[in-house]
Parts: C-alpha cells; sequence; structure tokens
C-alpha cells in the first residue's frame, strides 16, 4: 500500500505556478491579458475567430483540460502583437509546438494549437501583428511589416518559451515549428534568422520568396485577364486537367490518376485546340489560340522580358483544377495587396502597371531581409543539431512547387552537398496534392511524428506515409520518387519502395 501511494504521490502533476498566477508574471515588453484554467471539452473560440461558423466550434470540443494564456506584445511602440499559448494541465510530453499562418495572418491559429495540444505539446501561435487578413495594415507602418515579416514569431517564441517554464518549473526539453504556406517561409525565416529558437522545422509549402512569389502570381493575371479572349473560364479546367493526364500520368509506368514527377510532363495545350465550328471561347472541351497561350504562360516560370532571367517558377501540370485562385477572373487580391501595402504604398495601385523588369529590384530592396527568406546558410542552425523537414504539394495551386525544390538545392549546395547536409535537411514531395493539403493525391501524412522521430531518436526520414480515402502512398525524400514493384494493389503504400527517378 505504501509503494502504490508513494508512485501515485510522484506521478501527479505538480506544477511550479498556477495557471492564475502566470497573468502577475512580469515579461519585457509584455502585458498578459488573459491566464485562464480551461476545463475539458470548455474551450469555445469566438464567432469572429472562426471565420462566423459557429459549427467549427464542434472541432474544439474534445480539448484536453489547459491553462490558456493570452498575451499582446510590444517590442516597438508601433506594434500590438497579440499570441496565445497554452499550457496541457495534464499529460505534458515535456515539448513545445509553435505553429504558423497562412496569408497575410491576422488571427491566431486555433485549429493548428488544438491539434499540438492533442498530442500532449505545449502550443502557441501569433495574430503577426495586426488584425484580419489583408495587407492594408502595412500601409505608413514599417515596424507592423517587421512584425509580420520576422518579428512576431520570435518575440512569441521567447515569451512562450519563458511562460512554459514559469508554470511547470523546467523549460521545454525540445521545441518545435509547424506550419504551412506563410506558415511554411516562417519557419524558414526561424531557420535563417534565429537559428537558437527550435530543435526542429517543419516547412510547408513555403510562400516564399515572398516578393519573386507575388511577381509570379501577378504574371499569372496579366497572362489572363490583360487580353479578355486570353481568358480561361473554369468551365475548361477539367478538360485542360484530364488533357494533361492522358500526355503524363503514365509517364510513371502507372496510369493511376496521378502525375508522380510532374517537372518531366511535357505538355501541349494544342492536343486541345478547338476546331472549326467548335472555335468557341466559352467551349468547355477545348481551348482557342489565346487560351492555350495562357496555359502556357501559367506552366511556365515568369521571366525579365530585357533579361530572360527567370523571376519564379510557374504552376506544374496536374494542379489544373485549383486554377481559379490565381487565374480567376480578378487577380489575386493577396497578392495585390503586397503591391498595394509594401511595395508601391499606394492604395489605388493597377495590377496593370506592373514591370516585370524595374519594379522586381524595387520590390526586392524593400522586403528581402524583412519578409523573404532566401538565405541559403543554414549552418548555425544545423551545428545546434536543428532539422529542417520540408514538404510541398506538387499539383499547388497557389504557390509553385519549383520554388521549395530550388530553396532546398541551394540549401544542399551552399553546405556542400547531400553527404552532408542529409542528416540536416530533408524534402517531400507529395504527388497530387494542393496547396497545404486537399487535391486527388494522398495528402495527410504526420511530418511532426517524424521531425521528432529523426532530431530526438536520429532516424532520418526516408519515406512517409500519405493517405486519402481509399489510397496510401509513400512520400519519398527527395530526389526519390514511389516506385511500383509490380505487384499488390496500387492503392497499399506497401507496394511501392522509393528509389531514384531515371
Amino acid at each position: 500500500m505504501k509503494l502504490i501511494l508513494a508512485c501515485a504521490m510522484f506521478t501527479a502533476p505538480i506544477w511550479a505556478a498556477t495557471c492564475e498566477s502566470l497573468g502577475s508574471l512580469a515579461l519585457p515588453g509584455t502585458t498578459i491579458t488573459l491566464a485562464q484554467s480551461v476545463a475539458a471539452g470548455e474551450f469555445a473560440p469566438s464567432g469572429r475567430t472562426l471565420g462566423g461558423n459557429p459549427a467549427a466550434a464542434v472541432a474544439f470540443q474534445d480539448l484536453p483540460a489547459f491553462c490558456r494564456v493570452a498575451a499582446t506584445l510590444k517590442p516597438t511602440s508601433d506594434s500590438d502583437i497579440k499570441i496565445e499559448v497554452w499550457l496541457p494541465a495534464t499529460g505534458w510530453n515535456g515539448k513545445f509546438q509553435a505553429v504558423g499562418n497562412g496569408g497575410w495572418a491576422g488571427s491566431i491559429s486555433y485549429g493548428a494549437m488544438a491539434q499540438a495540444l492533442h498530442n500532449g505539446y505545449a502550443t502557441s501561435s501569433t495574430d503577426t501583428g495586426h488584425v484580419g487578413g489583408s495587407g492594408s495594415f502595412a500601409l505608413g507602418h514599417p515596424e507592423k511589416v517587421a512584425d509580420f515579416g520576422y518579428r512576431s514569431e520570435h518575440e512569441m517564441t521567447v515569451k512562450a518559451k519563458a511562460l512554459i517554464e514559469a508554470f511547470y518549473g523546467n523549460p521545454a526539453r525540445m521545441s518545435y515549428w509547424n506550419g504551412c504556406s506563410t506558415g511554411g517561409r516562417q519557419g524558414l525565416k526561424e531557420a535563417q534568422r534565429f537559428p537558437d529558437d527550435y530543435d526542429g522545422i517543419v516547412a510547408g509549402a513555403p510562400a516564399n520568396p515572398r516578393t519573386h512569389l507575388a511577381f509570379g502570381t501577378m504574371w499569372i493575371a496579366h497572362a489572363n485577364l490583360q487580353d479578355p479572349a486570353s481568358y480561361i473560364p473554369s468551365t475548361k479546367y477539367l478538360a485542360i486537367h484530364q488533357a494533361v493526364l492522358n500526355a503524363c500520368d503514365a509517364l510513371d509506368g502507372l496510369k493511376d490518376g496521378l502525375i508522380t514527377d510532374p517537372t518531366r510532363c511535357h505538355f501541349d495545350p494544342q492536343v486541345i485546340a478547338c476546331k472549326g465550328a467548335d472555335s468557341s471561347a466559352d467551349n468547355s472541351t477545348c481551348l482557342t489560340p489565346p487560351q492555350m497561350e495562357t496555359v502556357k504562360k501559367i506552366l511556365s516560370p515568369s521571366r525579365n522580358p530585357r533579361t530572360g532571367e527567370e523571376i519564379f517558377p510557374g504552376l506544374e501540370p496536374g494542379a489544373e483544377l485549383g486554377w481559379a485562385t490565381l487565374a480567376g477572373p480578378e487577380p489575386y487580391s493577396a497578392i495585390t495587396d503586397h503591391f498595394k501595402y509594401v511595395v508601391f504604398k499606394d492604395p489605388n495601385w493597377d495590377w496593370k502597371t506592373l514591370n516585370f523588369d524595374s519594379d522586381v529590384a524595387l520590390a526586392d530592396k524593400i522586403d528581402n531581409e524583412t519578409i523573404n527568406a532566401t538565405d541559403a546558410n543554414l549552418k548555425p542552425f544545423f551545428e545546434r543539431k536543428g532539422k529542417l523537414l520540408l514538404y510541398h504539394g506538387f499539383a499547388d495551386q497557389n504557390v509553385a512547387p519549383q520554388s521549395t525544390i530550388n530553396y532546398y538545392k541551394r540549401v544542399v549546395d551552399t553546405l556542400g552537398g547531400e553527404s552532408k547536409t542529409a542528416d540536416s535537411v530533408r524534402l517531400f514531395m507529395a504527388p497530387g496534392m494542393g496547396h497545404c493539403g486537399g487535391g486527388e493525391g494522398p495528402n495527410s501524412f504526420d511530418m511532426m511524428s517524424a521531425i521528432t522521430d529523426w532530431r530526438e531518436n536520429g532516424h532520418p526520414p526516408e519515406r512517409i506515409i500519405a493517405s486519402r480515402p481509399g489510397r496510401t502512398r509513400p512520400l519519398c525524400a527527395y530526389p526519390q520518387v514511389a516506385k511500383y514493384k509490380g505487384s499488390g494493389s496500387i492503392d497499399d503504400a506497401e507496394n511501392f519502395v522509393c528509389e531514384a527517378p531515371k
């Protein structure tokens, strides 16, 4: 009986502070606005944070009990950075996982925090220093641009670690970043600028370098919208997509509705050219000559018209069903905001006036150190045994997948080749997956388990199983691709091996 009692006393959680007492914790440049114990199943985000969709609250009903801390950070007089830190009341795994944002951010990423909390992590998120998904906050506020670009994530990290140590009496034994899109760019910025912040970083589909991504996006808008005859209505996407699959699906030796490596796909839209009486711009089964030129430009890099230098890669074949975001009837507003409020500082800026020569240098000068995450020398991060796990969907309709491949290659080349970097950085490309998920390919996978096993147990990931209803496939460490063994179901990952492309 005494032994049992002793064990029970040893395993009971005894924190260094109560949740509510954290409200009086003094941290530099920080005002703690909430320190509240939340009982299991009782967290309820406001309707505003859920985008006005009360049904989304269902996802939070099974959250375990936790300590919820909210704070406002002011590293500069013009800063107004909101953060939240969630601390498990029981079952803490001893680790910290910060989660990233999407687009212009402007809100706390509650859904990603909930997933981290479910898995036993102390977790945090930031709105990056402004409210709402527009870039209008940037006009006349360079310090807020810096907060969005890099400072909010670092400040949040420092304060979250301090709150973790104050609550539990011990620092987190491991710290991880997990983000996609803007969150992927944030992860790269952390690795480059603040190599001591995290032990491992998962960076998916990084919207990076943001400046050149903006020009790549506007390249598509110009191709599609400058001349009304060039516009491709969404009713034609299915026909284009099917033509792409007809041309390239079987390149990997398997006709399965997926293009394993679209960089090997050389699609000519001439195969669905309108002929004779069918030569209507509105015919959903074919393309007119101006529309064919638009397809070619969407699938090609944006280039400087004077020098021919590549600005940003084009989308890959296979993403056609998602073209409406960048090739819709209006330019993508998140990107026009970048030019209006960050580059030209003119809310009335006309997208038709964008110059793909001189304006690129102007934008680079403004953004390069603040928002872009281009530094390939990750030696300081890797010397701390930091691990960088990159992933990107090959059918990404928002951010060209080749941009992440290019960054990965630059890191490898900068630091001496794959033999010297393989234990520090890995890239996984997901065939048929869209932007941070979705698409026709297997798009559900567990990158956090992969990076923790790598960082904590020394097991570099070679293949990561991705799934969707009815199908699993291995994602292979780049440049390897999944190859069918020749027998068994093509819907079972066990029947595929990872090997170098031939």
